[in-house]
């Protein structure tokens, strides 16, 4: 199911001229706060008529200005999760989820024992939402958007008022939801680990525009787009299955250019998982080092070379059939000599990979 987007708006700040396709999986519009991803999720929801416009949604034209259609909001099929998840204070979080059910129609929707296992919301179906954590009151307003038998999930910043541990609690839960539930989601977000964790699409929105899109892997480890990301949080996403877990503490994972130590990540073994490490974190060697501390020396292949205004340079390495980033002075580029093809070896601490960053790979 594709989800095709052209959308022109005028504002006095800044005008929207948007073009894009989200497949199926997790289309992450991703930008800094005022780029235009809400306006996007708020026309696609029929919340708001742009000046001009065509939406379609697997063959089914949603909008289209030029020739008059514009479906109201309750006839485009859209399940909407707000900041706030907006629960009904007086209703039990049963009745909440019930109320999204009573708009899938007849004999339609989804199994609520099955939402209920998914989103792990058995334990709270009797409480109402005051007593209620913000990840759980969520985790429910999801429920609640799955249950009315959308066409699509909506999901506008769903984790920006949460403090860390609770994004922690319920990024395992959307990531379960991405994998085990074959429902499109366009998930609006500014923080790129959110993105790096669960987007298997990504739109970059910078002033009202599409900077670029594409696949997460591609899009994230794509060394000119740094500074958009903000330098401090590019990086790359890659790839690995646990092989073990050592008597240390430590996890062994086994990538395309070398096993991997990182401090105990509990899965069981055999477990795909998505690393998102950070280009900072990243050093380049010419020779395999010896006699240091970090335990991972990957063996890898200099990519693209993107030098910065300043100082700087962010160097893509290929590591097997996946991409890191290292960021490195222009002063480390050439007195390594780092060219296009040049074998190297990428070198990261164990200890500077954080949880946050290890997610399930997408199925």
């Amino acid at each position: 199911m594709t989800l095709s987007v052209a959308l022109q708006h005028a504002f006095a700040s800044f005008a929207l001229d948007a073009v894009f396709e989200a497949p199926s999986g997790v289309t992450a519009l991703f930008g800094r706060s005022g780029s235009g991803k809400s306006t996007v999720v708020n026309a696609v929801a029929g919340l708001l008529r742009p000046d001009r416009g065509r939406i379609t949604l697997d063959g089914l034209t949603l909008l289209d200005t030029d020739a008059g259609i514009s479906l109201p909001p309750h006839r485009r099929g859209m399940g909407y999760v707000f900041q706030d998840g907006r629960l009904f204070p007086h209703l039990t979080v049963r009745q909440n989820l019930l109320y999204g059910r009573w708009f899938s129609g007849k004999g339609q929707g989804a199994d609520l024992s099955r939402i209920v296992d998914l989103l792990g919301i058995g334990a709270l179906l009797d409480r109402r939402p005051g007593a209620l954590s913000g990840g759980e009151k969520q985790r429910v307003a999801i429920g609640r958007a799955i249950l009315s038998n959308p066409r699509i999930l909506l999901m506008d910043e769903p984790l920006a008022a949460l403090d860390e541990e609770r994004k922690a609690e319920i990024l395992p839960y959307l990531e379960r939801l991405r994998d085990e539930w074959n429902l499109p989601i366009l998930y609006v977000s500014h923080s790129v680990a959110e993105v790096a964790r669960l987007a298997t699409t990504v739109v970059l929105m910078e002033a009202g525009r599409v900077v670029t899109a594409g696949p997460a892997a591609e899009v994230l480890s794509d060394p000119a787009i740094a500074p958009a990301l903000g330098l401090r949080e590019a990086g790359a996403m890659i790839t690995a299955r646990v092989t073990a877990q050592e008597g240390d503490g430590l996890t062994r994972l086994e990538t395309g250019g070398g096993p991997v130590f990182l401090p105990r990540v509990d899965v069981p073994d055999g477990a795909v998982l998505r690393l998102r490490i950070l280009a900072q974190d990243v050093m380049v060697a010419t020779e395999r080092p010896t006699g240091i501390s970090a335990l991972n020396i990957l063996q890898a292949r200099v990519g693209t070379i993107h030098l910065g205004d300043g100082p700087g340079a962010m160097v893509q390495l290929r590591v097997g059939d996946e991409v890191m980033l290292a960021r490195l002075t222009r002063r480390s580029v050439a007195a390594l000599d780092l060219k296009p093809g040049r074998e190297v070896y990428a070198v990261l601490k164990a200890v500077s990979v954080a949880q946050e960053n290890v997610g399930r790979a997408p199925w």
